[in-house]
């Protein structure tokens, strides 16, 4: 993974292009993260690219510690008055190697998994380069769930990649592509349709997928 920071910079610089051409009223759809429109998802980027260890500490003091008030926080000061404005500030954080006390892993995550927040109710499709989505789900499924990750879901199913070498968990089989086992492992919930396998009703229970 020492490349892991050009990787995240190249989903930044694609996301960016995908934004550039949209209306303004596509801004304000809903994303695939629950309460937040395409703008919020955005803004919620350019927070992260923002963020450092000291800026989190002071973030979550001043949310008193809840992290869903910090990330509400980070979002509206994050925000533009306008979507090109918006654009623009993660245009200027595109390089940034900043980030919160995590594994870098973990920016390659957000940036993916906030990609297809964005891009999946656009319509949009983006062709990740498998190495990246494997890295993600790679981290994913070794951090505990306490952490934002999908480690216990390894207890429940057996994951298994459709356009790739990997496979990870015990349990009923679920296959799909490396992404769609990505955006499972991040709680996305995507659609069964993408999804096979005597595991995928397990999911659904999971609140892991949607039927």
């Amino acid at each position: 993974m020492s490349d892991i920071w050009s990787r995240v910079h190249d989903e930044r610089r694609t996301l960016i292009a995908d934004l550039a051409g949209l209306p303004a009223q596509a801004w304000e759809q809903p994303s695939l993260a629950a309460g937040w429109t395409i703008h919020d998802v955005a803004a919620h980027l350019v927070d992260n690219a923002r963020t450092t260890p000291l800026r989190l500490v002071v973030a979550m003091a001043k949310a008193r510690f809840d992290f869903d008030r910090q990330n509400a926080n980070g979002v509206a000061a994050a925000k533009g008055s306008s979507p090109e404005e918006t654009l623009q500030r993660l245009r200027d954080v595109a390089s940034r190697r900043s980030g919160p006390p995590a594994p870098k892993a973990s920016r390659l995550v957000e940036e993916i998994a906030h990609g297809e927040d964005i891009r999946r109710p656009l319509g949009i499709e983006r062709d990740y380069p498998v190495a990246s989505v494997l890295d993600a789900l790679d981290y994913q499924l070794h951090t505990p769930q306490r952490f934002d990750g999908a480690k216990e879901l390894l207890g429940d199913v057996r994951l298994v990649a459709t356009d790739a070498d990997f496979s990870a968990g015990d349990g009923p089989v679920v296959e799909g592509s490396a992404l769609d086992l990505l955006m499972v492992a991040t709680g996305r919930a995507p659609r069964t349709e993408g999804l096979s396998g005597a595991g995928v009703a397990r999911l659904v229970e999971l609140g892991r997928a949607t039927a």
